[in-house]
């Protein structure tokens, strides 16, 4: 059940340090390890109310940090040292993801929730303590199903958290929550189901961040910002019926990006696929080939434009996040799930915020192994056409 009184967001009036600033703060000597992690357990006390941990593990997470202290001091190479990293309960910190993490002297700090038996959508989370709660609005749901991950982070917690997706169980929280969720091009992570269609990955508040996830977890370089960048916009993919304002919020943030960076083009390329819930339900209770259950078609079609634009954009759902009860007819996957399917990589941004105050995400999809490029492009839209979310 939802709230029955109106609570205040509960985030931050200004955003705390990312990942790559905490690090780089301990290997200065400005701070260590042991009160980075101190202080993002404190910050997690204080968001208890809204549930985002089903477990916290203070005393292991504080020996984990004396322990980075202790290894810098001898001149290990810990790029993460102290770093504090939230896991999502399903993913623990045995995954792929969480292991290169803590290798790189991340810090967990506890497990976040995701969504409990009884409904079909798992746009939520749940906890001993009740449901997980969305850190903007109490009333409405954070997404999921990395629920508490993107909780996590929204209100600074953690700077960021590990999460999956095998429908958009990343991107979609990331948007509901008002911040950065990546996908990576299937294969890259061990799948994290026998269908093949999940694939772990980040929330995090900053696109550096996600890059730095990137380098550690899957290794390579950087790629600079093209000169040019070619974006297809849909508002549809061709199946969703979307509510007008979610459209509305994340064409906007792609049309300040084309205007604020001088390197974007949105091009006029019409995309017209078929609706991907029949084919994800058989792959999901068979698990065949990658591309088995996406028609000749459709692949086609993807192919066929991406030799002509660099990214496909559309909001990363068609509603804003939906009340404890439910989100009536509507398929919140519908624009991410079939690149479930395709295995591109994809990734959510904020766009901006409803009429009453919900945010929304803006979906970039990228040709399969570009993860670099995507992040590069997301790096130069957070720079020119980030909306202000953070109330201060």
């Amino acid at each position: 059940m939802s709230p029955t009184t109106h609570s205040p967001p509960s985030i931050p009036p200004t955003p705390p340090p990312d990942a790559g600033t905490s690090a780089a703060r301990v290997h200065r000597g400005e701070v260590s390890a042991y009160e980075t992690v101190r202080d993002s357990l404190a910050s997690i006390g204080r968001i208890a109310h809204l549930h985002a941990f089903t477990e916290v593990w203070p005393e292991e997470a504080l020996e984990r940090a004396r322990s980075a202290d202790d290894a810098l001091a001898r001149g290990a190479d810990l790029p993460l040292a102290g770093v504090p990293v939230a896991v999502k309960a399903s993913e623990g910190t045995g995954s792929h993801q969480a292991e290169a993490l803590v290798r790189a002297g991340a810090v967990p700090v506890g497990s976040t929730s995701v969504p409990g038996p009884g409904t079909a959508w798992k746009t939520w989370g749940r906890t001993d303590a009740g449901p997980t709660l969305n850190p903007w609005d109490p009333d409405v749901v954070p997404g999921g199903s990395s629920a508490g991950s993107a909780v996590a982070v929204a209100t600074g917690a953690v700077p960021w958290a590990t999460a999956s997706d095998g429908a958009g169980s990343t991107r979609i929280p990331a948007a509901w929550c008002g911040v950065l969720g990546y996908k990576p091009t299937t294969g890259l992570l061990p799948a994290r189901d026998r269908a093949g269609l999940t694939v772990g990955g980040p929330i995090a508040r900053t696109v550096p961040d996600l890059e730095l996830y990137r380098r550690v977890v899957l290794g390579g370089s950087p790629v600079p910002v093209p000169a040019r960048i070619r974006v297809a916009w849909s508002g549809t993919l061709g199946f969703n019926t979307p509510e007008p304002e979610t459209v509305e919020l994340a064409e906007r943030a792609l049309r300040r990006w084309e205007r604020g960076s001088g390197a974007v083009e949105v091009v006029d390329a019409p995309v017209a696929l078929a609706d991907p819930a029949e084919a994800w339900l058989a792959r999901r209770g068979t698990g065949p080939d990658v591309r088995a259950s996406v028609s000749r078609g459709d692949r086609r079609v993807l192919a066929e434009l991406f030799s002509r634009v660099d990214l496909l954009a559309t909001p990363t759902t068609p509603n804003p996040p939906h009340p404890h009860t439910g989100p009536g007819e509507v398929m919140s996957v519908g624009f991410t799930w079939l690149f479930n399917l395709t295995g591109h990589p994809a990734g959510s941004l904020p766009a901006g915020r409803t009429v009453r105050g919900l945010p929304v995400g803006l979906h970039l999809v990228a040709v399969h192994h570009a993860d670099a490029f995507l992040l590069s492009a997301a790096a130069d839209a957070e720079r020119t056409a980030a909306p202000v979310l953070y109330p201060g």
